[in-house]
C-alpha cells in the first residue's frame, strides 16, 4: 500500500536514486538529489517522486524529453560537478567496503556515444513499439530520440521497426543494434515465428534498403552485405552475431592506452577474458600476447584477424572457461604481467590465483566497482599493491562506471 510523504534526500544512492529515511526505514526515490526536501508516493523502499518543494542547487534540466520514464538513464538531472563526485563516490565506497583505502582518480570522461545498444521490441495497443523499459517496469518506452546513442541507430530505428514488425508478436522480442566500420550489424533475438523462404527475401530486400552491412535472425544469418568490423591497432575484426564490444569507442581506446601505459616493456602478456581482442590486439603490438575467453567465437574472430594483421608480435588465442578453469599460479607465472575484463560478476577465482602467482603486473578492468574491489582484496591479500584505481565514464548518465586498476608487486 502507498501514501504520500514528505521527505528529506540525504544522499543519492548507488543506483542514481535520491535517499531518504522515513518511519525508521529507508526510501528511495529515482530522480531526487541530495538536499532536496520533496513528495513522493511511498511504496515500501521505493517512493515515485511527485514535487519537489525544495530543489538542490546541483539540479538541471535533463537533455533529452525521454528522461524520467525511459530507464536507460538515471542522473541526466545532475550538474556535472556533482555527477563527477557522485561516480568517483561509488568507485571509493566500493573499495572502501572491502577495507581498501585507496585515492581513486578524477573521473576520465572521454566523450562519444554507444555504438551498440540493446532494444525490446514489443507489439501492444499501440501497434509495435522499440525502445527500453521504464526503471523497474515492464513498460516500454518507444525511442525516437536518444542523446548517448550514435545518431546513425536512433536514425535507423523507424525504418528497423518496419522491417521486423511483421515477425513481433505479443511475446515481444530484442533488438540488438551495433554501429561498426561497415554499417549497421543487427541481430533479432526471441521471435517464434519460423522464417520462410517469402520471410527471408523480404528481410533481405528490406537490409539491402537500409544498407545494413549485416542482419541476423537468432543463429541465422539473413543477409550479410559486408563483413561487419571493427578496428584495433592494426587489425580488422568480424564480429560474430551479437558478440561483445565497449560500448564507446572512445571510452575503449581510453581503457586501452592506460593498459598500454600500466604495462610497459615487458616480452610477454596474459590476456584474460579477452573477447574480440579489444586490449589483446593494442598489447601485441609490444608483447607476446597469449589471450583467453570462454567464447568461442570470440576466439575465432581473435585468431582471424591476428593472421591478418601487420606489425603485430605473436598472437596466442585459446577458448577456455576462466570461471571454471582459472590460469594456475604456475601458468600465470610465465608472464611478465596480466590484464583480466571479467564480465560483471568479476574475477574471484582467477583473483585467487593471480595472488598466489609472482607476476609483477596486473592491470584489471571491469564494469562493476564492487567485484573489482572485492577481487582487489584477494590480490592485496596476496602481496600486491594498489597502483592507480582510474574511473572511466563510458555509459554517461547512468550509475554504471568502467573502472581500470593496476596493482604491482
Amino acid at each position: 500500500m502507498s501514501d504520500e510523504r514528505e521527505l528529506l534526500i540525504t544522499r543519492v544512492g548507488a543506483q542514481g536514486d535520491g535517499f531518504a529515511e522515513s518511519e525508521g526505514a529507508p526510501v528511495f526515490v529515482p530522480f531526487a538529489l541530495a538536499g532536496e526536501r520533496v513528495i513522493a508516493d511511498v511504496d515500501g523502499e521505493r517512493g515515485r517522486l511527485l514535487r519537489v518543494l525544495q530543489p538542490s542547487a546541483e539540479r538541471i534540466a535533463p537533455i533529452c524529453r525521454h528522461f524520467g520514464t525511459c530507464g536507460g538513464c538515471a542522473v541526466q538531472h545532475m550538474s556535472s560537478d556533482a555527477y563527477r563526485a557522485w561516480k568517483r563516490g561509488l568507485v571509493a565506497s566500493a573499495f572502501a567496503a572491502r577495507g581498501l583505502d585507496v585515492d581513486v582518480d578524477e573521473l576520465v570522461e572521454p566523450g562519444g556515444k554507444r555504438r551498440r545498444a540493446v532494444f525490446s521490441i514489443e507489439r501492444d495497443d499501440r501497434g509495435v513499439v522499440i525502445g527500453f523499459h521504464e526503471a523497474q517496469s515492464h513498460v516500454l518506452v518507444a525511442i525516437d530520440e536518444c542523446p548517448v546513442l550514435e545518431p546513425k541507430i536512433v536514425a535507423a530505428l523507424p525504418a528497423l521497426n518496419a522491417l521486423v514488425a511483421p515477425l513481433i508478436s505479443k511475446r515481444g522480442a530484442r533488438l540488438t543494434v551495433t554501429l561498426t566500420n561497415s554499417g549497421l550489424d543487427v541481430l533479432l533475438d526471441g521471435i517464434e515465428r519460423r522464417l520462410t523462404p517469402d520471410i527471408r527475401s523480404r528481410l533481405a530486400s528490406g537490409a539491402s534498403t537500409l544498407q545494413l552491412a549485416r542482419l541476423a535472425v537468432g543463429n541465422d544469418v539473413v543477409v550479410e552485405t559486408l563483413p561487419p568490423f571493427l578496428s584495433f591497432a592494426t587489425a580488422d575484426v568480424v564480429l560474430p552475431p551479437g558478440c561483445f564490444v565497449q560500448a564507446v569507442a572512445e571510452a575503449e581506446i581510453e581503457m586501452a592506452r592506460r593498459i598500454l601505459t600500466a604495462v610497459g616493456k615487458v616480452k610477454t602478456v596474459a590476456d584474460l577474458f579477452c573477447g574480440i581482442g579489444a586490449f589483446t590486439l593494442p598489447l601485441a603490438a609490444r608483447a607476446k600476447v597469449l589471450a583467453f575467453d570462454g567464447n568461442q567465437l570470440a576466439i575465432e574472430a581473435l585468431r582471424a584477424a591476428a593472421k591478418k594483421a601487420t606489425g603485430l608480435k605473436p598472437i596466442t588465442a585459446r577458448v577456455r572457461d576462466l570461471f571454471r578453469e582459472p590460469l594456475s599460479p604456475l601458468e600465470l607465472n610465465e608472464h611478465d604481467a596480466v590484464v583480466f575484463d571479467p564480465p560483471r560478476a568479476g574475477a574471484e577465482a582467477q583473483a585467487q590465483r593471480l595472488a598466489r602467482s609472482k607476476v609483477k603486473t596486473v592491470v584489471a578492468v571491469s564494469c562493476n566497482p564492487a567485484t573489482l574491489a572485492r577481487d582487489a582484496r584477494q590480490l592485496v591479500d596476496g602481496g600486491y599493491k594498489i597502483e592507480f584505481v582510474t574511473p572511466v565514464d563510458q555509459f554517461v548518465y547512468s550509475a554504471h562506471v568502467e573502472v581500470v586498476a593496476v596493482f604491482r608487486r
